[in-house]
Parts: structure tokens; C-alpha cells; sequence
């Protein structure tokens, strides 16, 4: 019973505050629940924003041998309150032939997708922000528009570099969208559904009291999850995806025209994308809010969300340590010729083991499908011989 009090905290503190407008009218009542949610997200995730901008650094640093951000505050904790006065108190250049009304537009528009896309994922029970039936269909409606955005910043820069930049971010992200949204297609199969709250209960119960029925604990789940992972980081342009914004070949891409707090909204929306991605991976195959082991179920349910998405985050930090940029060939070959096959792989897969009773002999056999089609494209896509030793040779 006390675990229930703290798991329904939330909900309960919501109920008080509307608790004043019982007897109006049902339009106000809405309107008063929904900016309740929308202020409540925006606080969550604008603190999560500031303290990951702390915590990536500090990371960074560890992984490199070296201080993080250590001046500013007791352990360098207040570094984002300094770099949002910097960024308020910037210039804002915006060049005499630019679009300046595309160019003023751009950043709020990609913001605003990923701050729409936060409000269909449940962090815990009963805490869905705004329950839509087609949920997922929301979520990648909205974030398809971020190609939009980008074309706007690069095209209303009037900057070569800038729309160069645009046009290989746009080819990066539609190529990754396909495998992105094709990796959800078997959950949404399976569960036969396209709301989130319906994925996160279909993933309840567990065997034997340990193991979680996620889709991540099935073999079509595993690959799903981990291609929807390398897909979200390359929407994300985290490393070793970041091309559109790689500053050695191409000076800031889409961005290079922006400062101040325009150019901190980009740098803002990059997180949220990240943050959107990566609880909408925890929502579809590890479970959403429930707990791993059934035995921890007195956990508040939105504990194990954020425990989830601080693990996901954490990846992303320690391979943007780890991996060098990648060319873009190489990113647009790996999309096309691994990706796309595998995601459409995964969909097979989840279908054999969904008609196979969802049993030992259908996890056999979805594995048995994933693992035929990876070694027959590692077979067919031999890249021993493009990344052969090089000579080199110098003028005497």
C-alpha cells in the first residue's frame, strides 16, 4: 500500500491541483490538465537537459583521462547556469541575405518536435503525459518534421556550407528513419496496438519470477532493439554519426550560421531528440516502467523509466567517447545495405515467433531467421578488402 502511495504521488499532487476547478466546465478542466502536463515535461526534462550537460563532460573527461567542468559551483555542478547566461547574453548575428523569418523559425520548430514527441511516452503507471491511441504514429508523424527544420536553418542561412550541411543531415535522417520506424512495426505487430500504455502492459509478467517478458529478452527483440538504437543515434547526430555537424570538413553544417540562444535551442533540441529516442526504446522493448524483477515491483514504477533512460543515456556518452566520425558513405552504405535488410528481418522474425505460440520453439526459430539473414549479409557486404592496409609514399 505505501508502494502504491509513492508510485501515485504524481498523479495524486495533479488531482489537488485541479481540485479547485471541480464544477467547471469540461473544456476548462482540459485545458488546466493539459498545461499541468505540459509544464510538468518541460520541467523534467529542462533539469535533465542542464544536469546530462554536466554529467556528459564530466564522463567525457573521466574516459579521457582529464578534469570535466570543475569552476563554476561546488563541483562544477552550476556550469549550466553559466552557459545559459553566455548563451542569453551572446550577440545574435543573423547574415544581411538570410531568410531572417525562416532562418528566426527553424530552431523553434525542431525544438518544438521534440518536445512533442515527449508527451506520448508513459514514464511510469498511470503517467502518460497525453494518451493517444496511435501514440507511436504520433511520435514519428512529429519527428519526421525535424527534416524540415533542418532544411529551413540551412536554406534561410543563405550560406553554402550551411545548406550543404542540410542536405547531407536530411540524406542521413531519412535513410535512418526507414530502419527506425520499421524496427517498431514488430512490436506493434505483436502487441496489436499503437499505444504506448498497450506496449508496456504487453511486456508485464514475468517467468519464473526473474525473467521480464520484454521484447529485448526475445531474439527479434534483441536485434530490433539494438538496430532502433544506432537508428536513434544517428536522428540524434551523436557520435559516430555526426557528420551534418562535423566542424573538420564542414564547419558546424545547418548550424554554422547560428549563435546565442538560437544556436542553443539546436544544441537543446539535440538532447531532447536524444531523450524522446531513447524513452520511446525503453517504451517498446525493455519494458517501459516496469520493474526487471518481480520481487521490485515496490518501486515506484517511474523510478525504473528514468533508471532505464539514464542507462541508454549513459551509452550514448560512452560511445561518443569511444568511436571516432564516421565518412558518409560509409554511414548512407551501412543504412541502406545493413540496416534496412536486418529491420525487415526483425519483422519476419517476430512473426515466426508470434505463430510458433511464442514458446521455446518459437524463440528457436526467430532466431534461427535472424541469424541466417546476418551471416548471409556479413558474407555479401565483406568489407576486409575496402579497409585494407594503405601505403603510403612521400617525394623524396
Amino acid at each position: 500500500m505505501s508502494g502504491d502511495v509513492f508510485d501515485q504521488a504524481f498523479v495524486r499532487a495533479k488531482q489537488l491541483l485541479l481540485a479547485p476547478l471541480t464544477g467547471a466546465p469540461d473544456w476548462v478542466m482540459q485545458i488546466a490538465s493539459s498545461l499541468i502536463n505540459i509544464f510538468a515535461v518541460l520541467g523534467v526534462f529542462l533539469t535533465l537537459f542542464a544536469l546530462i550537460s554536466v554529467l556528459e563532460r564530466k564522463i567525457l573527461g573521466r574516459i579521457q583521462n582529464r578534469y570535466g567542468p570543475n569552476r563554476v559551483g561546488p563541483f562544477g555542478l552550476f556550469q549550466p547556469v553559466a552557459d545559459g547566461i553566455k548563451m542569453l547574453i551572446k550577440e545574435d548575428i543573423v547574415p544581411a541575405r538570410a531568410d531572417k523569418i525562416v532562418h528566426f523559425l527553424a530552431p523553434i520548430m525542431i525544438a518544438a518536435t521534440a518536445i512533442l514527441a515527449l508527451g506520448v511516452i508513459p514514464y511510469g503507471r498511470n503517467m502518460t503525459p497525453f494518451v493517444i491511441d496511435g501514440g507511436i504514429l504520433f511520435f514519428f508523424a512529429v519527428g519526421s518534421t525535424t527534416e524540415l527544420a533542418v532544411f529551413m536553418a540551412g536554406w534561410g542561412s543563405n550560406n553554402k556550407f550551411s545548406m550543404l550541411g542540410a542536405m547531407r543531415a536530411i540524406a542521413q535522417m531519412i535513410s535512418y528513419e526507414l530502419p527506425l520506424i520499421i524496427t517498431t512495426l514488430p512490436v506493434v505487430m505483436v502487441v496489436g496496438a499503437l499505444s504506448p500504455d498497450a506496449i508496456v502492459a504487453a511486456q508485464g509478467g514475468y517467468t519464473f519470477g526473474i525473467v521480464p517478458h520484454w521484447f529485448a529478452t526475445t531474439p527479434w527483440g534483441a536485434a530490433a532493439f539494438i538496430l532502433f538504437f544506432v537508428s536513434g543515434l544517428v536522428e540524434s547526430n551523436r557520435t559516430p554519426f555526426d557528420v551534418p555537424e562535423g566542424e573538420s570538413e564542414i564547419v558546424a553544417g545547418h548550424m554554422t550560421e547560428y549563435s546565442g540562444f538560437k544556436y542553443a535551442t539546436f544544441f537543446m533540441a539535440e538532447y531532447f531528440g536524444m531523450f524522446a529516442i531513447s524513452g520511446l526504446a525503453v517504451t517498446l522493448f525493455l519494458g517501459g516502467w516496469q520493474a526487471p524483477i518481480a520481487g521490485l515491483q515496490f518501486i515506484p514504477s517511474y523510478v525504473w523509466f528514468f533508471a532505464k533512460l539514464s542507462m541508454l543515456l549513459f551509452v550514448y556518452i560512452w560511445i561518443r567517447g569511444t568511436l571516432p566520425r564516421t565518412r558518409v558513405d560509409q554511414i548512407m552504405n551501412f543504412a541502406w545495405k545493413f540496416m534496412l535488410p536486418m529491420a525487415f528481418t526483425c519483422v519476419v522474425a517476430a512473426a515466426v515467433w508470434h505463430y510458433q505460440g511464442r514458446g521455446p520453439a518459437g524463440w528457436l526459430w526467430s532466431l534461427a531467421v535472424i541469424a541466417i539473414v546476418y551471416i548471409a549479409l556479413s558474407r555479401l557486404l565483406d568489407t576486409r578488402k575496402r579497409f585494407a592496409g594503405r601505403t603510403y609514399r612521400f617525394a623524396e
